[in-house]
């Protein structure tokens, strides 16, 4: 596992990147178990300005399979509709359902202490815990075929007979949680709908079970955002803050602790597992972004994914992000910067240009990054790289050296000098 903690500094004569010593790569690979980058530019994509000028149709990256709609609330129609009725398991996105289930007779400001704290958890960080607590207490599948007869929600079903237990496994369109938003926004009680949009609004980088959950919505975007991410399957790992969360039982689990999160042997096969007329894949990744974007929560998001088996969990987050960045989103603001692919696993995300106690976050292996400046610091060694430039990430606050940029350069060519005091 790298980490860029474990090098040291060096005073040692800079070495181009692109200069490769056979040897020196063969220990490098040898010591870490990482990949070598292939040493040329990535693909860049410019940023800044609003949204409305995006492609007239949805652009889906190779092998995904996508649900999209994107509802303009200003003006009361659909900007994008993609397969909008396809049903996908839901993932962590039923928890808006849970939520809004308990809260059906309820004001929040009359709610248990206890249950504040699950809502708070449940909404912002995505914790697990807290679903399995409302699905086990109110009834499971029936909290599915209330909401469904409450909401009218036309797609949404609860999990297969015989996985009830998999929360994660109600199945969900896009249309289905544009609606879902739109209750809560106009038809909720104001208390209601303050508290589960505060929450969102509130969205924690580093999920409760350490997977960064700010991609999609929350990286194609400028604040002002809402969002409730799902994301399910046997991901490599998925790296957030100072811990790097394994995957193989499967991500943002979708049954109670007891039971396996992912879709076990015996599980319904993608054509078996219904969902009304419709089948649901329960196999492969599923990551989902939904939510609301722009002032006054203008515009409601939901992009709802599949992956082909055995994608990481950072190509699945950079994908999102792409089909998400197309999008035609009224409100929406792009953030300033170029967007930049990145090698290596568990990168350090620093408040500084310089290798210390300052580590902010670390990046999922090999996700895509908005560089906003770069700038020089200290000289770091990942034989067989030297390098003293650093990438300011915008959207994390902080820094990596640019060794891990997907680059062959060692100062990027068209990323602007930082001029802050960051």
């Amino acid at each position: 596992m790298l980490r860029i903690a474990r090098h040291s500094p060096t005073t040692a004569r800079r070495t181009p990147r692109r200069l490769l010593v056979a040897t020196a790569a063969f220990l490098f690979l040898s010591f870490t178990g990482a990949a070598l980058p292939h040493p040329v530019a990535a693909a860049t994509e410019p940023t800044g300005g609003f949204v409305s000028a995006a492609p007239a149709s949805p652009q889906v990256p190779a092998g995904v399979t996508a649900g999209v709609a994107v509802f303009d609330r200003q003006t009361g129609t659909f900007t994008e509709q993609l397969a909008p009725a396809a049903t996908f398991r839901s993932a962590s996105v039923v928890k808006l359902l849970l939520a809004l289930d308990f809260l059906w007779n309820r004001s929040p400001d009359s709610i248990p202490a206890a249950d504040r704290t699950r809502l708070d958890a449940m909404l912002r960080s995505s914790q697990d815990a807290a679903a399995n607590h409302y699905w086990s207490t109110y009834g499971g599948p029936a909290i599915v075929e209330r909401m469904v007869t409450r909401l009218g929600l036309a797609d949404t079903a609860p999990p297969p007979a015989g996985y009830e237990g998999y929360w994660g496994y109600t199945a969900m369109s896009a249309r289905d949680t544009v609606k879902t938003y739109r209750h809560i926004l106009e038809s909720a009680p104001a208390p209601v709908r303050d508290f589960v949009m505060e929450r969102l609004r509130q969205s924690t980088r580093c999920a409760s079970d350490s997977f960064d959950q700010h991609f999609g919505i929350a990286g194609a975007f400028d604040r002002p955002w809402a969002v409730k991410q799902g994301w399910s399957g046997k991901y490599a790992t998925g790296s957030c803050g100072s811990v790097s969360a394994t995957a193989a039982s499967g991500t943002d689990a979708s049954a109670p602790a007891s039971a396996p999160a992912s879709a076990p042997a015996s599980a319904p096969s993608a054509s078996s597992a219904g969902a009304g007329e419709a089948s649901v894949d329960l196999s492969r990744p599923a990551l989902h972004t939904t939510g609301t974007v722009g002032a006054g929560d203008r515009s409601i998001v939901a992009v709802l994914t599949l992956h082909p088996d055995g994608t990481s969990y950072g190509k699945a987050y950079t994908d999102l992000g792409r089909l998400t960045r197309s999008l035609n989103v009224p409100g929406g603001t792009a953030p300033k910067g170029k967007w930049y692919g990145t090698w290596g696993q568990d990168v350090a995300v620093r408040t500084s240009p310089v290798v210390g106690d300052n580590l902010l976050t670390r990046l999922p292996a090999g996700v895509e990054v908005l560089v906003g400046c770069q700038k020089k610091g200290q000289l770091v060694s990942v034989p067989p790289y030297t390098n003293d430039w650093w990438a300011y990430l915008p959207q994390y606050g902080g820094y990596v050296t640019n060794i891990y940029i997907s680059h062959p350069a060692n100062q990027l060519p068209d990323v602007p000098l930082c001029t802050d005091p960051k």
